[in-house]
């Protein structure tokens, strides 16, 4: 949610007199300072219990709920819901972060690039417009149930067809949202406690009635963008050394309810999740740039580097080339605040800079004939394959010697030897990593030809990967005996 204008304000000041005075309400945590700001236009409609790093913890009316969505052009809901007062004062005490459990990588550039080329945009577009055709899924109406169930047995088909044994899904049933959420998992073949997930919520929302929330670009392109890399990671038969989880989250427009109670139940059972990418609205191109990454204080900076290095190596020029920048989005906008909430590296790629994002959201014009094409989308799922793969990595890694004319490397009494042939850049880093894709080893160099001593490893199978100067790269597998 945009931190709110003298305009906005003005806006709701104007409106205040339509707010009823009777309905339900429901406890939450937002900003701190719209809070103050919310207060004072309409101090009937808000009760703020405490304030807390930059949080506070409130009582809001349905009614005030519904009119910030109508009049605030934003993303998402702006606050998240909690359960009891209780549990909104509780949450102002942020989770402390998690010890990340993978050194993120890129390892796996001719499979990567394989996958890319099999991403049609036809497949993005058909998805959303079965999800538009719904009409509605605000998660109290039975379209949205339908919707999930269709999901589901979507992503079943796909599993059927592919033969595998090792995908499945499951129906999520909620506490405080009727709608379930469905969840696919593709089983980690080495260490499947460790967990790589990426989501998007399926429910969408238009006041006042919601009857024609068809949800075109929030979130039927995000969804359509996660049908697409599981497609592509099935039609490859990819299995991952991680365990890889794709999640269509009900209630987000509500206050994230469904991500929420997902994300908690994983910590308090202790669930390993490495890191968690959200898919909300990937359809509108409204900036200069492609992609945007929040930045937000509860974004994991670590995990949005590694999203900048995966673009830079994998769509800075080519075939599948595409740019991306950084943008601010405010409090709880989507669902990845959830994973960040309990204390898991988060990260939200989103459509544009906040501000030229689709402004139809949240209105019944946001159909798919007003951006009419999926290209945009096709962006994030390339964005999104990357992203599984070097983070889950594959059960084997799939280096391929193509440096051979390049470099020379070999083996003896453990010391790996080099030497690159017919180049003038000298080599910069080497790094070592296991079968799991983790990096063991690392050692900045400065010269053509040389040796790195790796006797405290065992024997087995290892990838050398060499940067060079020039910024070049070299990938090359070898055996310690």
């Amino acid at each position: 949610m945009k931190k709110f204008t003298s305009g906005i304000v003005a806006f709701l000041l104007f409106s205040a007199v339509a707010i009823a005075q009777q309905g339900t309400s429901v406890y939450a945590t937002m900003d701190a300072t719209d809070a103050v700001s919310i207060k004072e236009l309409f101090p009937n409609e808000i009760t703020i219990f405490e304030s807390k790093h930059t949080q506070a913890a409130v009582l809001i009316s349905e009614e005030l709920i519904h009119k910030i969505h109508d009049n605030v052009k934003t993303h998402g809901p702006g606050y998240i819901f909690r359960a009891s007062e209780e549990k909104a004062i509780q949450a102002l005490d942020r989770t402390a972060n998690r010890n990340p459990l993978v050194d993120f990588t890129i390892t796996e550039t001719t499979f990567v690039n394989e996958c890319l080329d099999l991403v049609d945009g036809t497949n993005i577009e058909n998805d959303i417009l079965d999800l538009q055709s719904y009409g509605t899924r605000y998660h109290n109406k039975p379209q949205a149930e339908q919707a999930v169930l269709d999901q589901q047995a979507k992503w079943d088909a796909m599993i059927l067809a592919s033969g595998r044994t090792d995908v499945h899904t499951r129906i999520y049933e909620h506490v405080n949202t009727p709608m379930p959420s469905v969840i696919l998992t593709i089983d980690g073949a080495n260490t499947p406690n460790e967990f790589v997930i990426i989501g998007g919520h399926i429910d969408s929302t238009a006041s006042p009635s919601n009857n024609d929330s068809s949800g075109a670009d929030d979130n039927a392109s995000g969804i359509a963008s996660l049908n697409e890399m599981v497609r592509v990671l099935l039609e490859k038969d990819f299995v991952p050394n991680r365990t890889i989880e794709v999640m269509a989250f009900a209630a987000e427009e509500i206050g994230l309810v469904g991500s929420a109670e997902i994300a908690e139940e994983y910590a308090n059972n202790g669930i390993n999740v490495a890191a968690y990418v959200q898919f909300d609205m990937t359809g509108y191109q409204g900036s200069n740039s492609d992609i945007y990454l929040t930045t937000d204080w509860y974004n994991s900076s670590t995990l949005n580097n590694y999203l900048a290095a995966l673009m830079d190596n994998y769509n800075a020029s080519g075939a599948h080339s595409f740019t991306y920048n950084y943008t601010e989005c405010g409090y709880g906008c989507s669902d990845h605040a959830s994973w960040a909430d309990n204390g898991f590296a988060a990260a939200f790629p989103f459509e544009a800079d906040f501000g030229e994002h689709n402004p139809n959201i949240h209105t019944s014009a946001d159909t798919y004939s007003f951006f009419n094409t999926p290209e945009h989308s096709v962006k994030f799922a390339k964005l999104g394959l990357e992203f599984l793969i070097e983070a889950a990595k594959p059960q084997i890694l799939s280096v391929d010697d193509f440096s051979e004319n390049a470099i020379r490397v070999f083996v003896k009494d453990k010391t790996l030897n080099y030497r690159l042939n017919n180049t003038v850049s000298n080599v910069k880093e080497i790094s070592v990593y296991n079968v799991a894709g983790q990096k063991i080893f690392s050692e900045v160099m400065n010269n053509e030809e040389g040796s790195v001593q790796l006797q405290q490893f065992a024997q087995g199978f290892y990838i050398a990967h060499f940067t060079l100067e020039n910024g070049h790269a070299f990938t090359t597998k070898f055996i310690l005996n």
